[in-house]
């Protein structure tokens, strides 16, 4: 999917219609004191197996997109809810 680098969308600070930058939004490092990853970790202390089995059938076709859209008035952002595409460019 191709998206334009700027776009004309709604913004909810200035309550109009606004020229957006538009910015994929890339994954951070994930925190080793969020619960899931503290339950994860003595889970697998020990001479225990993988505490998952590993999940059954394909992998879906697509992705879901997060996308970052920055108002060029206020210099707010938002996101907007994901779209799903199998390869994303902003030209």
């Amino acid at each position: 999917m191709k998206m334009p680098r700027k776009i004309k969308t709604y913004c909810p600070t200035c309550k109009k219609h606004t020229l957006h930058e538009v910015h994929q939004v890339k994954k951070r490092k994930a925190s080793e004191l969020k619960q899931g990853q503290r339950r994860f970790r003595r889970v697998m202390r020990g001479y225990g197996g993988f505490p998952r089995p590993k999940p059954q059938g394909r992998e879906k076709t697509s992705r879901r997109i997060p996308l970052k859209l920055t108002c060029t008035e206020c210099k707010k952002s938002h996101q907007p809810p994901t779209k799903r595409s199998k390869k994303f460019m902003v030209e």
